[in-house]
């Protein structure tokens, strides 16, 4: 991971009132892949559905959630599967995350996910990963 790659701050405010945030955020160079639907287990000639993925871009994140570019629009309150790819590392993290807030940015959506901790998911890597990051960016 390089030093380039996170930096503190954020270019853009928060919608009115959305701002509860308790944690630094950081802007940092990221994809996340977001399961929109849940997958189902039907089979068709074999092959099993997995759901409907969308990859999105990382605006900030913290130990406790994420700004996420998406190209739609996201439900409040949804509970989504992530694949976080955090620059400089080779492996994808996965979380459960929820989405929280929304705002309209042109053609895009900005929205504000919180990661939920979850044993069946990397959420203390995920932490370990954000302070690793931080760490870097000081």
């Amino acid at each position: 991971m390089m030093d380039k790659d996170y930096h503190f701050g954020q270019e853009v405010a928060v919608p009115d009132g959305a701002e509860k945030r308790e944690d630094y955020r950081l802007s940092a160079r990221a994809t996340v892949r977001l399961h929109v639907e849940s997958a189902e287990p039907s089979v068709l000639g074999g092959a099993s559905f997995e759901g409907s993925v969308r990859t999105c871009e990382v605006r900030d994140l913290s130990a406790s959630g994420m700004s996420l570019v998406t190209s739609e629009v996201l439900r409040i309150g949804s509970l989504l599967t992530a694949e976080v790819q955090l620059s400089g590392r080779h492996e994808s993290l996965k979380l459960t995350v929820e989405v929280v807030w929304q705002k309209a940015e042109g053609a895009h959506y900005l929205n504000g996910v919180r990661v939920v901790d979850s044993d069946e998911t990397d959420y203390l890597r995920w932490l370990e990963a954000v302070a690793d990051a931080f760490s870097r960016s000081e």
